[in-house]
């Protein structure tokens, strides 16, 4: 793949220097900005958040093929989301051995158990991608996974390309200039929960962010939390903890918080076990669902993006259930999977163990868990396989094919590290957004893009996960 910026331009310590400190004070012109780990509770003491010094190169083809599937991604997450025959079936072997998946399970079940159906669903992903580099020489996208909980960075997303551009315009390069494509994922982020809070209909009603207690990435959320204030739709910032003590439902209900009426739960927390500290945070899960509430996203939509309902839709005939007599949005949906197996108990499973025991460094191996650093690589898959091999407790896993990225050079800037010339792997990301109301879509776009940016020697890992940085992809 062709490189972004040319090598010459590394090669100038001068320059790069120069252009270091112009691209750190540019990001922090832009609002590209985290809260310090070590003061996760003051506003006070922020840094610029990590990214590229340069965009890096991404085929224009490529990248809008990753934005054109969005819309049938989004389609297909609400789909799976009503099945429920469909995630009892997937998810069976998972829940037996995942407690985490099992708890919101459960609270699916009991959901459907008193058969209020919302009105109003609502929302907001992310499908990541790598492009796979084949054996004949061409690249293909090919997805890692979709998130449909908790989907970060659209706010710093949508200012990230204003630091590229100013950068290559010191550098007198106008034309790749040009070539970094706008982005604005908090517009789009703010027009869908706008669109279900007023749908729900009540103006005096408000949008719950629920967030983490410790948050680094703040003011990602901060920038579509002042996209609904500039609608004049109230936004409040709360935590399990919060609900749990100022929330109740109604008798017909409605979610209150300090007799407040809640339109929309918006759900920035609440992807990892860790988020849910105490039976507490359990019980306000489940007042939550059963509530009015628009929830984004409501429990079937959790469980929709879980890594075992990825790798079932990659069986042959699956995406036909939902989209039957459809068959070029299957056809566009399956040429981004790369190759998934199933770690079930039974010789299906077992083949797929022998298969990475004997090849590791082809494989990953992947639990049921959001929030990046969680996957497992070679020696330490292997000796995961070999522990779990007979046990059942494998079925908390898929397995998938490793994706083969061509490294491109670039430099990270984070405020913890030198910045140093690096071979870099990318990842990148499509944001959807979707309002379905009484059955009808009535809202179903991508809203725009997220490239993240790690060293060619990290296997895994996001931003907030420190590995990653965030970039802009310069169409080529």
């Amino acid at each position: 793949m062709e490189q972004a910026i040319p090598d010459e331009m590394f090669m100038n310590p001068k320059l790069v220097h120069e252009l270091v400190e112009v691209a750190k004070d540019a990001s922090l012109l832009q609002g590209v900005l985290m809260r310090t780990q070590e003061t996760p509770n003051s506003s006070e003491l922020v840094v610029y958040a990590p990214f590229t010094l340069f965009p890096t190169a991404v085929p224009e083809a490529i990248y809008h093929q990753a934005l054109a599937v969005q819309t049938h991604y989004n389609v297909l997450m609400d789909k799976i989301s009503q099945d429920v025959d469909f995630l009892q079936e997937t998810l069976a072997s998972t829940i037996a051995v995942d407690d985490f998946t099992a708890r919101l399970f459960s609270i699916h079940q009991q959901i459907l158990t008193e058969g209020r159906a919302p009105s109003i669903a609502l929302g907001i992903n992310r499908s990541d991608y790598m492009l796979d580099h084949r054996g004949d020489g061409t690249l293909s996208l090919k997805q890692i996974e979709i998130n449909t909980i908790a989907a970060s960075f659209g706010g710093l997303a949508s200012r990230t390309p204003s630091v590229h551009r100013h950068v290559l315009n010191v550098v007198g390069r106008l034309e790749e200039r040009r070539r970094i494509p706008d982005n604005d994922p908090a517009a789009g982020f703010s027009r869908a929960l706008a669109k279900a809070w007023e749908l729900y209909g009540s103006k005096s009603a408000i949008i719950i962010f629920l967030v983490e207690e410790s948050n680094v990435n703040v003011f990602d959320q901060r920038f579509v939390e002042n996209e609904l204030w500039k609608r004049n739709i109230p936004t409040k910032r709360m935590q399990f903890e919060d609900i749990h003590k100022m929330g109740s439902l109604n008798h017909d209900k409605r979610l209150f918080v300090n007799d407040q009426e809640v339109a929309v739960v918006y759900f920035r927390s609440g992807y990892m076990p860790h988020n849910y500290s105490s039976e507490q945070s359990w019980d306000v899960r489940l007042m939550m669902e059963r509530s009015l509430a628009v929830k984004c996203p409501d429990i079937g939509t959790h469980l929709a993006g879980t890594k075992k309902v990825q790798q079932v839709l990659a069986k042959p005939g699956v995406l036909e259930r939902f989209f039957p007599d459809q068959p070029q949005i299957v056809e566009q949906i399956r040429a981004t999977f790369a190759g998934l197996y199933t770690l079930d108990m039974g010789p299906e499973g077992d083949k797929s163990v022998e298969m990475a025991l004997a090849a590791p460094d082809r494989f990953v191996l992947k639990p049921q868990r959001e929030g990046g650093g969680n996957n497992i690589y070679g020696s330490e898959m292997s000796d995961v396989l070999q522990r779990l091999k007979d046990s059942p407790e494998r079925m908390a896993y898929i397995l998938m094919d490793k994706i083969q990225p061509i490294p491109a050079k670039n430099i990270l800037l984070r405020r913890d590290a030198a910045p140093e010339i690096r071979d870099c792997l990318s990842e990148l990301g499509a944001f959807g957004v979707y309002v379905r109301h009484d059955g009808d879509m009535v809202m179903n776009e991508c809203v725009g893009h997220l490239l993240r940016t790690k060293s060619a020697e990290h296997a895994d890992g996001g931003v907030s996960a420190g590995v990653a940085v965030l970039d802009n992809p310069l169409l080529v």
